[in-house]
């Protein structure tokens, strides 16, 4: 079976990744346009992109497929493959062939954008990954296969990849069952469904009038891709892990502990740990480095 495969970010990689790996027939890629990145605006390809060029892959590059239908229908392929594609596809599009999605969620929960994050900041302890037709409606359509995936203490990249393996080997499977002709479309119970949004950099702003957990889980699920943050003298200064210590010091809600071993600040009944800090214009390092750099915030408020 011949598959086009439609994806653009690393979740995407990697599931195209494993699909090779599987040895899955793709017969060619459609991912973004080059976007500019950095100071210089570079015109960057999409991590897809260079993969299908290194695995010599023909790649088309579409900004709106709607508007690139007649070329699509050029392409002899049997079955296509969406993995975080990143637009809406029109019901052209969905009608000629037959359409599944890769999505790193148990739908009909978490729909949309950022599923992954939202099972982190919630604190879940299961996830997993859908195999769906691709309907019109955005996550809504038949469910194909699912599996879940045990959350451990994770941070988002690692939590990806691995969601993302497991994505590829049920793409896998699923496309055994549509050529065997034993494929089961499963409707979802939309009223059970819950919706995510893309996060933004205020969402990364730590609040230790939450509770240790909370405070955990939101730079687990955003520290990587969005950023978290404290305000510090009207700083920003970022976060890049942190742990729940609760019980192991005597801490002041949203104050840091004058304590120059560790860098810890009292939140809701409880204290976090920052194990990596970065302060503006310098590097990610351990807390206790930065403790050690600036003596200056011990005792201070953080906002």
């Amino acid at each position: 079976m011949k598959i086009l495969f439609l994806g653009s970010s690393h979740f995407s990689k990697i599931v195209l990744e494993k699909m090779l790996e599987k040895d899955l027939n793709v017969c060619a890629i459609i991912t973004q346009p080059d976007k500019p990145s950095g100071r210089g605006h570079k015109l960057l390809p999409t991590e897809v992109k260079s993969y299908g060029q290194e695995k010599n892959i023909p790649v088309f590059t579409f900004d709106r497929i709607k508007l690139h239908l007649d070329e699509i229908k050029n392409i002899d392929y049997d079955l296509a493959v969406v993995a975080s594609f990143g637009q809406i596809l029109p019901k052209d599009f969905l009608d000629y062939k037959l359409t599944i999605n890769v999505h790193p969620s148990l739908l009909p929960k978490y729909r949309g954008p950022s599923p992954i994050q939202s099972a982190l900041l919630n604190g879940d302890k299961i996830t997993g990954v859908t195999i769906m037709k691709v309907a019109c409606e955005v996550d809504a359509g038949d469910i194909i296969l699912q599996k879940e995936f045990a959350i451990n203490d994770e941070y988002y990249g690692e939590l990806e990849e691995k969601l993302a393996l497991l994505g590829g080997e049920m793409v896998k499977e699923s496309v055994c069952a549509i050529e065997n002709g034993t494929v089961k479309f499963t409707p979802q119970d939309s009223s059970f469904a819950t919706f995510t949004t893309k996060f933004t950099k205020e969402d990364g702003r730590l609040d230790f009038t939450k509770s240790a957990p909370e405070i955990v889980n939101r730079v687990r699920a955003l520290s990587e891709e969005v950023g978290c943050y404290i305000t510090l003298s009207d700083q920003f200064i970022k976060v890049g892990k942190a742990i729940d210590v609760t019980g192991k010091f005597e801490t002041k809600m949203s104050t840091i502990l004058n304590y120059k071993k560790n860098f810890i600040i009292g939140c809701k009944d409880s204290a976090v740990e920052i194990l990596y800090a970065q302060a503006p214009s310098g590097k990610m390092i351990s807390g206790r480095d930065f403790i050690n750099g600036h003596n200056d915030v011990l005792g201070k408020n953080v906002l």
